[in-house]
């Protein structure tokens, strides 16, 4: 059978969607359409249930999926081995991750990579978080990096790491010379917070309740690196993760204080989809992050000078 028409099946099965699929293969509709319908026709059996939408796969449909995909990826490999000595061509990994994930320290794992895997390459992508859903759900990214990961019928989660939750201040300040704070103490405060509807807003929102704590929300953003620049300006404080400080901190333009009692965690996952089959590369950017995780958490604590 053609490797192309198992594309365009392993493609259909991923994004639920004919025209889609059409499209990521460069044909038309009704080419896809015929594709399909001829592999049916030389298995015997039903391999898409058109009944449903999305698309949905028959039982046979994703035993077949099953198979086809560790196939192709088998031979997009074997092509990339031995044709990338020549021409330098690499299989690459979709990555998708939320803006604060990675901006600090996602370099030295696209190093680490290319030492291990040649023929191989991390393109990162920072994006919102319903953006980095949104790739992994349609295919177009293999792995997404999101924090709070929540496992679905759709999505598996392999823990990444954990990150304590600190105050962040301008140095200027009058908390930023305490060693630790309660977090009653922040009643009152000017704060600059997350977008409404982010994960972390949320639990921010019932930290800061769970503390008899009613800030001032003077502004709100979406990723981290604004609401640092503000807190630089003096425009309030923030609730925000300890390794997201590291350079600010050791520039000396922002002032991490512990918060009391038990801490505040962030948790970040790894996601992809249920129904996908790993190549080798995508299991080693995995594995790298993972087996990496416990080294640069313990980097960060040993160059981020938190008061306290």
């Amino acid at each position: 059978m053609h490797m192309d028409s198992l594309k365009v099946f392993c493609d259909l099965a991923d994004l639920r969607n004919f025209s889609k699929a059409a499209a990521a293969n460069e044909l038309s509709q009704p080419t896809a359409t015929r594709l399909v319908r001829q592999l049916e026709t030389r298995l015997g059996g039903r391999l898409i249930d058109r009944s449903k939408r999305p698309l949905q796969l028959t039982e046979l449909g994703l035993a077949y999926y099953t198979g086809c995909r560790k196939i192709l990826e088998q031979y997009a490999e074997l092509e990339v081995t031995l044709r990338g000595s020549r021409n330098g061509a690499a299989v690459t990994v979709r990555v998708a991750a939320i803006y604060s994930v990675g901006l600090w320290d996602m370099g030295q794992y696209v190093e680490r990579f290319a030492e291990q895997h040649p023929c191989a390459k991390i393109r990162i992508d920072y994006l919102h978080p319903k953006q980095v859903l949104e790739r992994v759900l349609h295919g177009t990214a293999e792995l997404g990096l999101v924090s709070y990961p929540s496992q679905t019928r759709e999505l598996a989660v392999v823990p990444w790491r954990d990150e304590v939750m600190v105050l962040a201040c301008a140095p200027s300040h009058p908390f930023a010379a305490l060693h630790r704070i309660k977090p009653a103490r922040l009643n009152g405060q000017k704060f600059v917070a997350f977008e409404a509807g982010l994960m972390i807003r949320r639990k921010v929102d019932q930290y800061l309740r769970d503390h008899a704590a009613v800030v001032d929300v003077v502004h709100e953003f979406d990723n981290i690196e604004n609401i640092k620049k503000d807190i630089e300006a003096g425009a309030g404080l923030a609730i925000l993760p300890e390794p997201m400080l590291r350079q600010e901190v050791q520039a000396g333009s922002l002032t991490a204080v512990r918060l009391d009692g038990k801490p505040l965690i962030r948790p970040l996952g790894i996601i992809h989809r249920r129904n996908q089959e790993l190549s080798v590369a995508t299991s080693g950017v995995i594995e790298l992050l993972c087996g990496k995780a416990q080294l640069a958490v313990s980097g960060q604590r040993s160059a981020v000078s938190v008061t306290g």
